[in-house]
C-alpha cells in the first residue's frame, strides 16, 4: 500500500491484534476500518470519538486520496480543542489517515489513555516517549 501523503510504500505493522500501516517517510499512520476502535479499546470511547468528527468543507489542506479506494479523503475536524487538529477519512469508510504525530495528538487532547496503554503500545511501535 502506497502512503497518501508522499507516495511511497508503507509498512505494516502488527502488536496485539492492532495492525497498521505506517510510512517510514513521513511518519504517516494509517487505519483501517475499525483499527482505531481496536487500539482505543474502549468501545464507549471509540464511539463517542468517531462522532465527534466534523466535516471540514473549508480546509486548504491538500486533498489526499485513499490508499485503498484511491478516491479522495475528507477532511475531518477532530474534536473542539483548538488549534484545531484535521485528520483525513475515506469517504467509503475504508479507514483513517494520520500525519506524523496526530494520532499521539488526538489521545493525548481526547485523554484517552489514562492508563498509558496506548502510549506504550504506540511506543513499542515507534520509539515514542
Amino acid at each position: 500500500m502506497d502512503c497518501p501523503a508522499c507516495k511511497n510504500a508503507m509498512i505494516t505493522l502488527e502488536l496485539e491484534n492492532v495492525e497498521i500501516d505506517y510510512c517510514t517517510d513521513c511518519g504517516g499512520i494509517w487505519l483501517d476500518a475499525g483499527e482505531l476502535e481496536l487500539l482505543l479499546n474502549e468501545p464507549d470511547r471509540s464511539k463517542a470519538l468517531l462522532k465527534s468528527f466534523k466535516i471540514d468543507s473549508e480546509s486548504n489542506e491538500r486533498i489526499r486520496k485513499c490508499p485503498i479506494c484511491n478516491k479522495k479523503m475528507q477532511k475531518i475536524i477532530v474534536g473542539p480543542s483548538k488549534p484545531v487538529l484535521l485528520i483525513d477519512k475515506c469517504r467509503r469508510g475504508d479507514g483513517l489517515w494520520f500525519d506524523k504525530g496526530e494520532l499521539q495528538d488526538i489521545i493525548d487532547r481526547a485523554e484517552l489513555d489514562k492508563d498509558n496503554k496506548i502510549q506504550k503500545l504506540l511506543s513499542d511501535m515507534f520509539g515514542y516517549n
